[in-house]
């Protein structure tokens, strides 16, 4: 059975981004293909809550060699998404230090609907725990819509540089 949602995703304006792409890149170390994130439309540091959304489009680094002809979008995409919003919360507002962001773990991650070309993916995650500048916990959703699509939990860790 599907979680509930984490936030009412209804009562969020999409339409007025808190941070655009540009605003996400100034926190955020992924380019290119690797960008997963459109925008950032709502953030409540009282409940460390953020929403996000990716907007897919037909040009996707995935659809050529991800079951041609049938594009779907790999669940480690999805992750990866989920991971770049909770990583620019994290990095945004200073949870855990570090120069970056880094995967530490996933938890309970269940993918529960396809997710196609020509949407967009609107993404929740919210911290449920912080280890002293070492690791932040968080929760993650991925919604089309009404559908929850995956969700699942994440650990970020502290990364710095060589």
């Amino acid at each position: 059975m599907a979680s509930d949602p984490i936030c009412d995703l209804s009562s969020i304006d999409f339409s007025k981004p808190l941070f655009t792409i540009e605003d996400i890149r100034n926190v955020n170390p992924q380019r290119f293909e690797m960008e997963q994130l459109t925008a950032i439309v709502h953030v409540d540091q009282s409940q460390h809550l953020i929403v996000g959304y990716k907007q897919l489009t037909d040009q996707e680094f995935w659809i050529r060699g991800h079951m041609p002809g049938f594009p779907l979008m790999p669940g480690v995409v999805q992750c990866e998404a989920a991971a770049q919003l909770g990583g620019f919360y994290a990095r945004k507002y200073d949870l855990i230090g570090g120069d970056y962001l880094g995967f530490g773990g996933m938890n309970e991650v269940r993918f529960r609907k396809p997710i196609y070309p020509g949407v967009r993916l609107d993404l929740i995650a919210k911290v449920t725990r912080v280890m002293a500048r070492k690791l932040a916990q968080f929760d993650f959703q991925g919604w089309v819509g009404s559908d929850l699509m995956f969700e699942g939990q994440m650990l970020g860790v502290t990364v710095n540089k060589g």
